[in-house]
């Protein structure tokens, strides 16, 4: 690369290195420093060496710049429905039933249920985020008071924050990634992934079911305090479904998700500030400037590490796959292996440009599969992954690594292959 100060295998050694510390620095988050202390300085040095030019670093984020605005609106979103209640109506859905002094035979089972439920909704409109930061905390704390384990419903919303983003562009910080690349509409994205939805769905159900089974079969014990119904935040319920059904509205017309999200902000967040549920500050914490500016030094440092080696082995790689159901399955398995190895986000990145400027449809969505699914089978797949354990640690109940392992051998395969496909079949 002309003007370069690091070529050749060095180059590529710079890159790799640089992108295993953001990664390593995301992952173990030493004192906890945000993700873009070690991001932001990594994509500079990127740039500074030339292993990527400065017209390409702004090309990158350029490119990222609309996906990552939405990542912000749609975090500050779900900020907004916890504080107009929303999630506290969750729980209340959760205990519903709950009556009387005597144990609940069937406590167990209908709580596993409901919160299988209510967490793929909740990721599929809110985001992975919303199931991991907001849904979480409400679920094991639902499990306390009923007198349950709380590893079953815990480790649904880990699951479930990654494998019930499969349906819809917005669900998920690489479907958006990918949903360009895709050249489907918001509609026809959501048609084609519909039943490898509920495909995964119905096989993460099953498999957690019998992974928890002695957990998901105990009796419930009275509540530690007594049951309430919580009205349902019906304002809150519309915007949140205006903005759903503005998403699919605002594709064909050409208008970017992002600015949907935006509007959904102002008119749900002009009721809560005037009514004092949050405050303008917060609606700015809650959008995580700093995790918007990791995301774009990442891709900064994800196109080096393309640029100097990894692109042109997976490109190799990608365009030997034969056609068909063989050759869909192996590209989610290779996105799967690869989210394990350098995470989701990377991952994506690397693959999308592996794939070239006209990949099929299905080829995407396959990808997606495999970056979707294949994260729940170790802590590094995914940061919502990552961002669970913190949230589960907060709140006093960490996770276990066996039953965290065990769980994704007994899910992940079953649920990549199923899923792929029932992609195949309706493509």
């Amino acid at each position: 690369m002309s003007g370069a100060l690091v070529t050749g295998h060095a180059a590529t050694a710079l890159a790799v290195a640089l992108l295993a510390a953001v990664l390593l620095v995301a992952v173990w988050r030493p004192r906890g420093v945000p993700e873009a202390l070690a991001a932001i300085p990594a994509a500079a040095l990127v740039v500074v060496t030339g292993l990527l030019s400065r017209n390409d670093a702004l090309a990158e984020i350029a490119r990222l710049g609309p996906t990552v605005g939405f990542l912000a609106a749609v975090l500050v979103l779900a900020h907004l429905a916890d504080a107009e209640g929303v999630f506290a109506w969750a729980g209340s859905l959760l205990r519903r039933n709950r009556r009387g002094s005597g144990s609940d035979e069937r406590a167990g089972v209908r709580l596993f249920g409901r919160v299988f439920g209510i967490a793929a909704v909740t990721t599929a409109v809110l985001s992975l985020d919303a199931t991991v930061v907001l849904l979480t905390p409400v679920v094991v704390r639902t499990a306390r008071r009923m007198r349950l384990a709380v590893a079953p419903a815990a480790f649904v919303c880990a699951h479930l924050a990654n494998s019930a983003s499969l349906l819809l562009p917005v669900s998920n910080l690489t479907n958006l990634l990918a949903y360009g690349a895709a050249d489907l509409s918001f509609l026809q994205f959501a048609a084609l992934m519909a039943l490898p939805w509920l495909v995964v769905l119905a096989v993460e159900y099953a498999g957690l079911r019998w992974v928890f089974r002695p957990e998901v079969a105990a009796a419930g014990e009275p509540d530690d305090e007594p049951p309430t119904d919580t009205p349902a935040p019906r304002y809150a319920l519309v915007v949140l479904a205006l903005t759903l059904a503005g998403f699919a509205a605002a594709a064909p017309l050409g208008i970017e998700p992002v600015w949907v999200a935006v509007a959904g902000v102002v008119v749900l967040g002009a009721r809560s500030i005037a009514t004092r549920h949050t405050t303008a500050t917060t609606l700015v914490r809650a959008a995580t400037p700093l995790f918007c500016l990791f995301v774009l030094a990442l891709g900064i440092v994800v196109a080096a590490v393309g640029a100097h080696g990894l692109g042109g082995v997976l490109t190799e790689v990608v365009t030997s796959l034969g056609p068909g159901l063989p050759g869909l399955l192996a590209i989610a398995g290779l996105a799967a292996v690869l989210a394990n190895v350098v995470n989701n986000l990377p991952a994506t990145l690397l693959l999308l440009a592996a794939l070239g400027p006209t990949p099929t449809p299905a080829t995407v969505l396959a990808m997606l599969i495999g970056v979707g699914v294949g994260p729940n089978l170790t802590y590094v797949g995914s940061l919502a992954t990552l961002l669970w354990r913190r949230v589960m640690a907060a709140e006093g109940a960490p996770p276990s690594l066996g039953r965290f392992t065990v769980a994704g051998v007994v899910t992940t395969p079953a649920a990549l292959v199923a899923g792929t496909v029932a992609l195949w079949l309706v493509t």
